[in-house]
């Protein structure tokens, strides 16, 4: 989730619905607004958010520090004047990047990415594993049983979510606000278990088990092995499988002979 931080409701709403555009989730904050939230959500709240655009308002150069304090992102200025000694203040204070608009939420997510690399230059190291999956901080796809597995944007923020959360129980909600954002009110929540069944589907055929066990009201939770008697019952399940194929090729064979008797 990407955070806007602008006076004018018109900015806000307007990079909502580009970044909605490009498939990602995002919210707007007047500059106090913002404050008041940052010292008050919890911490599982603040992980979602990916970056922090900062529009032109007065009191915009204290807030890269106040968000160092709770969060270590991408902190980009939108500059509307073609000022240099504006840009370097913008620098001197603490931004990442100074954009000038009008700019493209793709350049926007590129130059975060980049930043992302930057701030996790040792992105190996700071990978999580769990079990046969790998996650990178820096946006890489995961590895799974040694291969990289490309996922849609969401699938992988479900991934990661989880693998960061490992052996913990995540809630469907918890899902949700960190793919779709926090006040996100045009999409279902119960879209999350479509998310969730597609990556378990591609996660199955990779690795041959279901990493990600579900329970109803409790929520997910990503093991680093296969759940015990997971590939007994696969194996039984191929038993079964190969038991019912050399009956109905029997079947077959006992008709053929009948048609030819008659």
């Amino acid at each position: 989730m990407y955070v806007i931080v602008d006076e004018r409701d018109l900015v806000l709403e307007g990079y909502r619905k580009s970044f909605r555009r490009e498939g990602v989730a995002s919210v707007g904050f007047r500059p106090r607004d913002f404050r008041g939230w940052l010292e008050t959500s919890p911490k599982d709240d603040l992980a979602a958010v990916e970056g922090v655009l900062l529009g032109m308002f007065e009191g915009c150069a204290d807030l890269p520090e106040v968000i160092r304090r709770y969060m270590n992102i991408p902190v980009i200025a939108l500059s509307e004047m073609n000022s240099l000694d504006e840009v370097l203040e913008l620098f001197s204070v603490g931004v990442d990047d100074v954009v000038r608009k009008p700019v493209h939420v793709r350049e926007i997510l590129a130059r975060a990415n980049a930043i992302m690399r930057r701030l996790r230059a040792d992105s190996d190291a700071d990978a999580v594993t769990v079990g046969d999956i790998r996650i990178f901080p820096d946006g890489r796809p995961p590895l799974v049983a040694g291969e990289p597995l490309p996922l849609p944007r969401r699938e992988y923020r479900i991934l990661e979510h989880l693998a960061m959360n490992a052996g913990r129980r995540i809630t469907k909600q918890q899902l949700f606000n960190t793919v779709y954002g926090l006040f996100e009110d045009q999409v279902e929540e119960s879209v999350i278990e479509s998310h969730i069944s597609k990556l378990r589907k591609k996660l199955r055929q990779r690795l041959g088990y279901d990493p990600i066990d579900s329970r109803r009201f409790l929520g997910y939770c990503l093991h680093a092995a296969a759940p015990q008697g997971a590939h007994a019952a696969q194996a039984g399940s191929r038993r079964e499988s190969g038991r019912q194929g050399g009956d109905a090729a029997a079947l077959r064979a006992i008709a053929g002979r009948m048609r030819r008797t008659a």
